[in-house]
């Protein structure tokens, strides 16, 4: 691709600025059809570049398009002065006034220019950071206007004064250009690729606006100008040069980039907010003490102090609600960061001690069955003897019921430590959960403790073994009405719901609760009196849970009583179904 075919917009800018100056020279001075030519031109190149950004406000993608929706709001405000002063000049014939009402949009014009390259659409930025950005952004426009109101609108509209308000007028403008080239150039040193390119034609086509503009008002304000003079040539050149980058720009791969400004460039909008904000009391005492202009234009100063106060401290309280909640933001989720951290230790620390529990224990038990079977075995033969004494007898039953409970003892042990993972279904827990409560149902003393079992309608089925989930179920149970048993009375509430992608088991009960959460399933951990409990059931269940991939926790409830949850996740089968379902 040849070198005018690439860059075949800007030639057409340039052709376009290069015949309307061939025009304003051939054409005789403050003539009615120079004029007619320069006004429509003016606006038809502005029209085109609103409809260009407008296009490319609904084509580009979304990290770009509040960069061209203010580029067409700046647009709009332009060709809107335009029109009105080719209504002024051609239909009406009329010379425009001194000052001229449409002067402060054409002042504005530049304001949201200035708000497209700041919001940096080509570095990505989290939504609090673009929040406290736009915050910032809204506290320096308002601080902007306050300005126009506080210097130049004084001599407009509430004392005339001609010559006061075009110096001021022009003096503030160029302070506004001069701002446009500051961030354009910021942004073309802080970016990169196709980005830099835009903002580097924006900050060409904006410094010769900016130059050639105080020249063409300080014609203006000699009466030297006049519609199709060389003045509008820059001017031309500028609007057909910002509208060729705009076409332009669609084949430059405006990739945005991560946030990695230096921090002093990153607080500098701050910094000059809360610098804005200051200087209001300041130019407010100045009024008060050293303004000479009439009483008019100082008590309208006055009042644009107070309102420019109360709007900014209204934008700096938002700004400040919005970081206190930042903060508890990031307050919340360091706390949720780390209670996962602490649970996932625990539950790492838990699986080494059952792992290398499982191993000595499985040692151990061997060991211990064999010398015990032949306990067992003697113990019972010399029972079957009929020389004993009734003394000898009563030994004899304590020794051999003893060698039963070790027995029982060795094989919990066993199956502790050779759990194993089984055959796993896709099962309905809800129905295992009801034979749980049915088997333990006739445990409790009729009358004194009180189950109660809600289980959802919609609760999805599980990926898991039967038998060791049953074992789950009844297990936590049996604990919690061991517990109801201290104190003769209570309630055992037990529910089964969905909870996102999960099955969540919730065993509440109203007893005395638990007296060390932290180690309820540690391996031989127990409250109960010795013989009644081996403190392995816990702890087999933790287990179980972890194999099918759950989570399980305890905790005391703050109103009395402890509250076990366990959380499956739901099978696979029925996610898919359920989003099936929901499309």
């Amino acid at each position: 691709m040849g070198l005018v075919r690439r860059h075949r917009w800007f030639v057409a800018a340039a052709g376009i600025t290069l015949a309307f100056a061939v025009v304003c020279l051939s054409v005789h001075h403050r003539s009615l059809p120079l004029t007619v030519f320069a006004d429509i031109t003016g606006l038809a190149l502005m029209l085109i570049g609103l409809r260009v950004c407008i296009v490319n406000a609904f084509s580009r993608p979304r990290q770009e398009r509040s960069f061209w929706v203010l580029m067409a709001l700046s647009f709009s405000l332009w060709a809107t002065n335009q029109l009105v002063w080719t209504i002024w000049e051609v239909i009406l014939r009329r010379p425009i006034p001194d000052p001229f009402v449409f002067d402060i949009v054409l002042f504005f014009h530049t304001v949201p220019m200035i708000a497209a390259v700041a919001w940096r659409p080509d570095l990505l930025s989290k939504r609090r950071k673009m929040l406290a950005s736009l915050l910032n952004f809204l506290m320096l426009c308002g601080w902007w206007v306050f300005l126009y109101a506080f210097i130049v609108f004084p001599h407009q509209y509430v004392v005339i004064d001609v010559a006061k308000y075009d110096f001021r007028y022009d003096l503030l403008y160029a302070v506004e250009n001069g701002l446009l080239a500051a961030v354009l150039c910021l942004a073309a040193l802080t970016s990169s690729g196709g980005w830099r390119r835009l903002y580097l034609h924006l900050l060409g086509a904006s410094v010769l606006y900016g130059v050639n503009s105080q020249f063409l008002d300080r014609a203006a304000a000699n009466d030297t100008y006049y519609s199709g003079s060389l003045y509008d040539v820059p001017l031309i050149g500028t609007v057909a040069w910002i509208t060729a980058a705009a076409i332009s720009s669609g084949k430059w791969n405006l990739n945005s980039v991560e946030f990695t400004l230096h921090r002093r460039w990153k607080s500098l909008v701050p910094r000059l907010a809360m610098l804005a904000i200051l200087s209001l009391p300041v130019l407010g005492l100045w009024t008060v003490w050293r303004d000479g202009s009439p009483a008019p234009s100082r008590g309208f100063r006055l009042f644009a102090v107070l309102g420019a106060m109360l709007l900014l401290g209204c934008f700096v309280f938002l700004r400040q609600y919005l970081q206190d909640q930042t903060l508890m933001a990031l307050l919340r989720e360091s706390r949720r960061a780390y209670e996962s951290q602490r649970q996932l230790q625990n539950q790492l620390v838990q699986k080494e001690k059952l792992a290398s529990l499982g191993n000595l224990i499985a040692g151990a038990a061997h060991e211990i069955d064999h010398p015990l079977d032949s306990v067992m075995t003697y113990s019972e033969q010399l029972w079957s003897e009929e020389k004993l004494t009734d003394e000898q007898n009563a030994l004899l039953r304590k020794i051999v019921n003893q060698a039963r409970r070790t027995r029982d003892l060795v094989a919990n042990l066993l199956s502790f430590a050779q759990q194993a993972p089984g055959e796993k279904t896709v099962l309905d827990l809800g129905q295992l959960l009801q034979r749980a409560v049915q088997i333990m149902e006739p445990r409790r003393q009729s009358g004194k403790i009180k189950l109660v079992t809600t289980i959802a309608p919609d609760l999805s089925p599980v990926h898991g073994n039967a038998n060791q989930l049953f074992q789950v179920c009844v297990e936590i149970i049996e604990n919690a009405m061991d517990a109801l048993d201290e104190s003769g009375v209570g309630e055992l509430a037990i529910t089964a719901q969905r909870e996102g992608d999960d099955v969540l088991l919730s065993f509440s009960d109203t007893g005395p609760g638990i007296r060390d959460p932290q180690r309820v399933f540690d391996p031989f951990y127990t409250t109960k009196p010795v013989g009644k409990g081996s403190g392995l059931g816990l702890s087999a269940v933790y287990g179980v849970v972890q194999d099918h991939g759950g989570q399980i926790a305890c905790r005391n409830k703050p109103e009395g009583g402890a509250l076990f949850t366990v959380k499956l996740p739901a099978a696979a089968e029925a996610a898919a179904h359920t989003v099936g379902a929901a499309g």
